[in-house]
């Protein structure tokens, strides 16, 4: 069966705190390591009030620390915003105390706006520097040679597993020509999903680290024990969304029970296509769309986000759709 995994921003919604956000994401992570979850990943964002994973590796490892199986990484972090031997030594330390359990993924993207960016000593720009970074992380991770004047301690010689992130086709691109596997960012923009997946697959090239193409497709799932009561839970991320385009971002708001009252026309139809890989419903439902979603697009390995307001509904439908899944394998 298909691997299926857990995508976190650790979010913070309207009346919490990001104390209480790593509260509710360390035990999501502890149930997700029960459920049978494979992989537990956290994504750097900055600037936004609704996302608290900003300094990604501390909570990798805070979440490694309370867990016992699952796989924790990062999905992932912003190359641009660092320089390739600081990762490096981050995760080697991280993969030195949490042997064969550690995961990065590197983005493009800088994760956030531009006086962000300056705010960060870091610019757009230097995204084209981006296979360059990448190549020069990955020579850190390799066995140290005599002589080497730089080195990553821990981290050379560290197997650590890398991965490219994407919402485009230039990082499968890079990942295909380098022998990396790839995620596919189609929880939040899909429309490349399909076209970045068969290149990546068509132009593979082995490598020490990866001997055959390994896609991994990211969606949204809210389940819960009804449909109508799904699709109300699923109104917190469309307005976040929403509130992303405006130029308002905020912490995750509460569902709405009408969210046609929230949105104009074009922003509902904004929300509709960035949001389309997305499955909302009671276990049936999750179970026929994951099922379907699988069936069509042929993943390795598929990883569900869901910014669900109630932390324990969220934890609900993070159960369900591990349930559904493996219902469907069952079958």
């Amino acid at each position: 069966m298909i691997p299926l995994s857990i995508l976190d921003l650790a979010p913070v919604c309207e009346g919490s705190s990001p104390q209480q956000a790593f509260a509710n994401m360390l035990e999501l992570a502890q149930h997700a390591d029960r459920w049978g979850y494979h992989r537990y990943w956290l994504a750097e964002h900055h600037n936004m009030p609704g996302i608290a994973s900003a300094a990604t590796s501390v909570l990798i490892g805070h979440v490694a620390g309370g867990t016992t199986r699952i796989r924790v990484g990062s999905g992932g972090v912003m190359l641009p915003n660092h320089s390739p031997l600081q990762v490096a030594e981050q995760f080697g330390t991280l993969a030195s105390l949490y042997p064969d359990r550690i995961d990065l993924g590197l983005g493009r993207a800088p994760g956030t706006d531009h006086a962000t960016a300056r705010a960060l000593r870091r610019y757009f720009d230097s995204a084209d520097q981006f296979p360059q970074d990448v190549n020069e992380l990955l020579h850190y991770f390799e066995p140290v040679q005599p002589g080497q004047a730089v080195q990553a301690v821990p981290g050379g010689g560290i197997p650590v597993p890398v991965w490219l992130l994407g919402s485009s086709l230039f990082s499968a691109r890079l990942a295909a020509a380098i022998g990396l596997p790839f995620a596919f960012a189609s929880h939040f923009a899909p429309d490349a999903m399909d076209e970045a997946l068969a290149l990546y697959r068509r132009d593979f090239r082995p490598s020490e680290r990866l001997q055959a193409p390994y896609a991994m497709l990211a969606l949204n799932v809210v389940a819960s024990d009804s449909q109508a009561e799904s699709k109300r839970l699923f109104t917190s991320q469309q307005q976040a969304f929403v509130n992303l385009r405006r130029g308002t971002p905020g912490r995750i708001p509460a569902p709405l029970d009408d969210i046609e009252t929230f949105w104009e026309p074009h922003e509902k139809a904004g929300v509709e296509r960035a949001l389309a890989c997305s499955i909302v419903g009671d276990a049936a439902q999750v179970a026929e769309g994951l099922k379907a979603f699988a069936e069509r697009h042929r993943p390795d390995e598929m990883m569900v986000a869901a910014n669900i307001y109630d932390p324990a509904a969220r934890l609900r439908s993070f159960e369900l759709a591990m349930q559904s899944w493996q219902g469907v394998g069952t079958a």
